[in-house]
């Protein structure tokens, strides 16, 4: 089967094309043969090293595809299945043994490139906006990367929670995307300062989500009323330095956490009560889902030049076969 490996970390050029043998599932897995791999910023952390894999490593840690072999003691799932999973890494793959524990059946009405799409990003907003810092009416929060893939979706669930949500971007196309994803306030980064046009808008925002990291994330604690809560959930910028706890105190006793959503999916219940959320929500209606690129599995680097340019407007897929 092809597979996209790294060797050794580096910048794009590190993702190689190999050919691999199938891999046959074990005890509690199927193997699923992959249409399409979402790539997660979280992607380009493990390829560089900055978060370190053991070597050679497959990367992508969701996708959706359907079954087609069950391992030994494998119950309710059997081939034939439209499944989709997240937080398993491997599937830049055309095929993936995963544990039965961490797959979603895909409903009727949603096709599996748009499970690919949703799941991850879709898990990260639903817990970000309804468990780390759960929003309610009256609310106003401050969504960093508004038109990326899990902005885009963390700004609808917010509206759908009623709260006020202010929005980044980086560009006029991209406040587009933001205001008809909900967003009450756009705000273009890179003509205005984020911070004094925050607080040109509103009397301090209740919390901040930021993917960002380094560019944004000291001024981000200056926006926040007092007991406000800053999620920082990504460091598309880079990481952010040391903090001084100390630093909470002087502006406002905030809160400061560093989600992952591994640990908001700890048990196949929760997952699938996510999931089956996302699902639901989109394919009513409540829920819009973009698809900005996708790429075939044999250009990876190039889709990872593509996200790594901040250029996103939504999500972007690999098409493993």
């Amino acid at each position: 089967m092809r597979v996209v490996r790294v060797h050794q970390p580096g910048d794009a050029s590190a993702l190689v094309l190999d050919d691999l043998p199938t891999p046959t599932p074990g005890p509690g897995e199927a193997r699923v043969q992959l249409n399409y791999a979402g790539l997660n910023f979280i992607d380009v952390y493990h390829r560089s090293g900055l978060y370190p894999l053991p070597l050679p490593a497959i990367l992508g840690s969701e996708g959706a595809g359907v079954v087609d072999a069950v391992g030994e003691g494998v119950q309710g799932v059997q081939p034939g299945d439209r499944v989709a999973f997240a937080l398993y890494r491997g599937t830049y793959a055309e095929y993936a043994s995963v544990p039965v524990t961490k797959l979603v059946p895909i409903p009727d009405g949603v096709d599996d490139a748009q499970a690919a799409a949703l799941l991850l990003q879709g898990m990260t907003a639903h817990a970000l906006a309804l468990s780390v810092r759960p929003l309610s009416p009256g609310d106003t929060c401050l969504v960093h990367a508004a038109s990326g893939g899990v902005g885009l979706l963390l700004t609808q669930i917010a509206k759908r929670q009623g709260a006020r949500v202010l929005a980044t971007v980086g560009s006029a196309e991209k406040a587009t995307l933001a205001r008809e994803a909900g967003a009450d306030e756009v705000i273009l980064y890179r003509e205005v300062d984020f911070e004094a046009e925050v607080q040109r808008l509103s009397s301090g925002v209740d919390v901040v989500y930021d993917a960002v990291g380094r560019d944004t994330f000291l001024k981000g604690l200056n926006v926040l009323r007092q007991r406000g809560t800053m999620v920082l959930y990504g460091a598309a910028s880079g990481p952010v330095e040391p903090l001084d706890p100390q630093l909470l105190n002087a502006k406002g006793s905030l809160f400061l956490t560093r989600p992952t959503l591994g640990h908001y999916v700890a048990t196949p219940e929760e997952l699938r009560w996510r999931a089956g959320d996302l699902f639901t929500w989109l394919t009513d209606g409540t829920l819009r889902l973009r698809v900005d690129r996708t790429f075939p599995l044999a250009q990876a680097a190039e889709a990872h030049r593509y996200i790594e340019g901040r250029a996103t407007k939504g999500k972007v897929l690999l098409q493993v076969r």
